[in-house]
């Protein structure tokens, strides 16, 4: 990140840096959210683990199931990670402004994340929404768009928005997680003398976010699943509706082991994931600073 005598770097930098950090980790780890899927939407105790489950869409549906719905979230990553990244910058800088602090602090950090996430969030939940119908086992949609228009047909345009208020808390509960630790990582790792050590930290750090995150947020991600997963039926009040009373129902019917489902393969994807993010964002944003010149550097 810049420095206090660096100037910051313009907001289409920071945009463009989220963009390809978020099409890197997408195409690395999209596997990991389709089996993370079918084991949340799986009610009851669940009867196939990571690998099993693995294996058995492979042997029942073929490898490319494991691609199934990438176009969505491929055609969100990039306005996604985008707004994730410049939100977080702009949020930090507001609040350093409001507040009069000279740094960053942690709970700063904290504050700005969270508010990166519910920034985020009012703009994935149409793409997540296309994304967990085309994961489901059951789907028979064709593809993202028949999605689209079956959703519209049958509840109009704001039914794409199902699930809002769930996105919303797994969206800052990420955040607040990931970028809070992050900050408190760094000044905890040895302070690196080279340029490959300072990518080794970022990854680090950015891996132990991405860790904390998925422990805070799993349960919301869980609800989300149910909510967007469900098929709406015509004069019957749906099971999960909203999401603290969700977590409660899940709770008292499945146990507090169900809140958790997938999450072995979501922190596979999201531990990894946001060290590659990181990294990707860091190196990107040193190329635009080099590439600008002063005062950027």
């Amino acid at each position: 990140m810049a420095t206090e005598k660096n100037k910051p770097l313009p907001f289409i930098a920071n945009f463009t840096a989220g963009a390809i950090a978020g099409i890197s980790e997408i195409l690395t780890f999209y596997p990991l959210d389709v089996v993370k899927t079918r084991m949340q939407l799986e009610r009851g105790k669940s009867t196939q683990g990571l690998v099993g489950s693995f294996k058995k869409i492979i042997a029942e549906e073929g490898f490319g199931r494991l691609y199934r719905g990438l176009v969505p979230p491929l055609l969100l990553e990039a306005p996604k990670r985008a707004t994730k990244f410049a939100s977080n910058d702009f949020w930090g800088k507001t609040y350093m402004g409001w507040t009069g602090e000279k740094k960053m602090t942690q709970s700063l950090s904290v504050l700005t994340g969270c508010s990166a996430g519910a920034t985020e969030s009012f703009v994935v939940v149409p793409f997540e929404l296309v994304k967990i119908k085309l994961q489901d086992k059951n789907s028979a949609y064709a593809g993202p768009m028949e999605v689209v228009r079956s959703i519209i047909k049958s509840e109009g345009v704001l039914g794409l928005y199902a699930g809002m208020e769930a996105t919303f808390w797994r969206h800052l509960w990420w955040n607040g997680g990931y970028f809070g630790s992050i900050y408190q990582v760094k000044a905890l790792l040895p302070k690196s003398e080279t340029p490959q050590g300072t990518l080794l930290n970022n990854f680090v750090s950015g891996s132990v976010g991405g860790f904390i995150g998925t422990a805070l947020n799993t349960p919301f991600d869980v609800v989300k699943s149910r909510i967007q997963g469900a098929e709406k039926v015509a004069g019957s009040v749906p099971k999960y509706n909203w999401t603290y009373p969700a977590l409660a129902t899940i709770l008292r019917e499945e146990g507090p082991v169900a809140l958790y489902k997938g999450f072995v393969p979501k922190v596979l994807r999201l531990a990894p994931g946001g060290g590659v993010l990181l990294l990707v964002v860091e190196f990107t944003l040193t190329v635009f600073r080099k590439a600008l010149g002063p005062p950027y550097i």
